[in-house]
């Protein structure tokens, strides 16, 4: 299977919410909204909110904050593949984020750097 590089950088065929969504592993789904609700105090939290098919999918199924991130909204906005691709990239966004993920800015500075200017 192909990678999923989300916009900021995460790989999401790589995160558990993808991995049991595809594979329809409501257990898993389940165990995850219980850690959600407990570590994260998101009582709303349920293996259905859980579900997800990726930043970059055209379904609608997108876990936790992917609905709510100003990364992934501004690169939808830019129409970018990732922010790799952004002229502004590294940007104020980017930076907070990748204090919380810094995997994610290797992913990012590694496809920017093949990129031809």
């Amino acid at each position: 299977m192909a990678q999923m590089i989300a916009y900021c950088g995460l790989i999401c065929t790589d995160c558990e919410a993808y991995i049991a969504t595809q594979a329809n592993d409501l257990a898993a789904l389940e165990r995850m909204a219980a850690r959600a609700r407990e570590e994260f105090d998101m009582p709303d939290a349920s293996a259905e909110t859980a579900m997800c098919d990726g930043c970059l999918a055209d379904s609608h199924r997108l876990c936790g904050y992917c609905h709510q991130c100003t990364v992934r909204a501004c690169a939808l906005d830019r129409g970018l593949i990732n922010c790799a691709h952004c002229d502004d990239y590294g940007c104020e966004q980017l930076e907070v984020f990748w204090q919380m993920a810094p995997q994610a800015r290797s992913t990012l500075d590694e496809i920017r750097a093949g990129l031809v200017s």
